[in-house]
């Protein structure tokens, strides 16, 4: 399977890509969200979307940074697992949620935003609900242009 274009020869989409990029730095550096919470909504999101190459990306990030590979392989199955806290769950509900919004009539339940600010203050809600509409757009890149999985090395991309 091959790419459909090269996003990083194309000006356009590489200088949008930039700025993408940039807003998910922001969060990583900025952010007290919890880098396993991000991780784990990163896979979820990607792992809904059926997005290859992020699906990868953000597994042996997950695995790179020291996570289980049962906690790496259970993110699909999270609600039959015991593997995860009350707050990661909170925030995977949020992030499947955020993604199935056409899914699901009304988008996010006001239970599952509760939920997650029970958890969560103010500005790592933000951070999740950032990240969430982020990897959502990543994910659709990647699906859009067929962007393969299984090649991506952890820091490739300097963080």
């Amino acid at each position: 399977m091959e790419a459909r274009l090269n996003l990083f020869r194309s000006p356009l989409a590489a200088k949008s890509l930039k700025h993408i990029a940039s807003a998910s730095m922001a969060i990583i550096k900025d952010s007290t969200l919890p880098s396993a919470t991000r991780d784990l909504v990163l896979l979820r999101v990607s792992q809904i979307n059926g997005c290859g190459y992020c699906t990868d990306a953000h597994a042996k990030d997950l695995a790179h940074a020291g996570e289980s590979a049962t906690r790496v392989n259970l993110v699909a199955a999270w609600r039959e697992s015991t593997v995860f806290t009350d707050a990661e769950r909170a925030a995977l509900e949020l992030a499947e949620q955020g993604t199935r919004i056409a899914d699901a009539a009304g988008g996010v339940t006001d239970e599952a935003w509760a939920n997650a600010a029970k958890h969560y203050d103010e500005e790592q809600l933000a951070a999740l609900m950032v990240l969430i509409a982020l990897i959502n757009a990543n994910n659709r890149l990647g699906v859009i242009n067929r962007q393969p999985g299984g090649d991506y090395q952890p820091g490739q991309f300097g963080y």
